[in-house]
């Protein structure tokens, strides 16, 4: 599978863990509930964690750093929870690391998913991943200070 990854169209190396047992080797994304269950066999590994709208960051606060990728669900485009757990897990917990958003993930979305903090982006496999890529293009000015930037406009002049 491909993924849109630093604005770039890549081979994504990340697989998605459905079970509960113990995760096989390999670079696998799994439920907050698995980490939970396995997190001592777990840690020391290249692994990622996926979290639901339901589930803050706070639950995984004290293992941010332990995690290679932490996806974040859309269940539905109209679902935007996820949008302040990235903001959260970059400006409060310093994660500088992958933050992948999944899902229900739409061209549309991805310029305002960027500014809240996700470098990655699963789309849905209805969508076309190039025309995806150019969403990056849609707005030249950011005004408001966010994740992707520190200085307001008026500041940068």
């Amino acid at each position: 599978m491909k993924i849109i990854k630093d604005g770039m169209i890549t081979e994504d190396d990340w697989q998605h863990f459905a079970g509960d047992g113990d995760v096989p080797p390999g670079n696998f994304i799994v439920s907050l509930a698995c980490w939970k269950q396995h997190k001592a066999a777990l840690q020391g590994r290249a692994i990622g964690i996926q979290l639901e709208p339901d589930q803050q960051p706070d639950e995984i606060k004290d293992d941010v750093h332990d995690f290679a990728v932490i996806a974040l669900n859309f269940p539905s485009f109209a679902d935007g929870r996820a949008y302040s757990a990235a903001k959260i897990l970059r400006d409060r917990y310093g994660y500088k690391g992958e933050i992948r958003a999944v899902g229900d993930v739409l061209r549309d979305q991805l310029f305002y998913m960027k500014r809240c903090g996700f470098n990655a982006f699963e789309m849905r496999p209805d969508r076309s991943i190039e025309d995806a890529l150019r969403g990056f293009e849609d707005f030249s000015v950011k005004y408001q200070v966010s994740s992707d930037e520190k200085l307001p406009l008026y500041r940068r002049r």
